[in-house]
């Protein structure tokens, strides 16, 4: 396991990772780093528990938006996916009436 310093509101933070995994790991801290200092802006210094909480609940409400967003495309795909098979069906259908009736059309020409 990796132990590394991340910088969240200005303090530094040792915390450990999966060898690997360093990379995402300072992405995700620089994300919350940036979700600390706008809450720190906007409702002043709190304490970094409280900064920490709220930046949190922040992010928390931004992947549950996004895991809606994601449950309401999905929907919509298995929508256009069911969609697409019926219509594909229905000219299946027209296609092989309409060899059918070229069939009959030659044979009684």
């Amino acid at each position: 396991m990796a132990q590394m310093s991340i910088e969240v509101n200005g303090r530094p933070y040792t915390v450990g990772c999966e060898d690997g995994q360093e990379a995402h790991l300072l992405e995700l801290a620089k994300m919350f780093d940036r979700q600390v200092r706008q809450v720190s802006q906007d409702m002043g210094q709190l304490g970094d528990t409280r900064l920490f909480l709220m930046g949190a609940l922040l992010l928390a409400d931004e992947l549950a938006d996004a895991k809606a967003r994601l449950a309401m495309v999905q929907a919509e795909h298995a929508r256009l996916q069911s969609e697409h098979a019926r219509v594909e069906i229905r000219a299946t259908l027209a296609l092989d009436n309409a060899a059918k009736k070229l069939e009959k059309l030659v044979a009684a020409g």
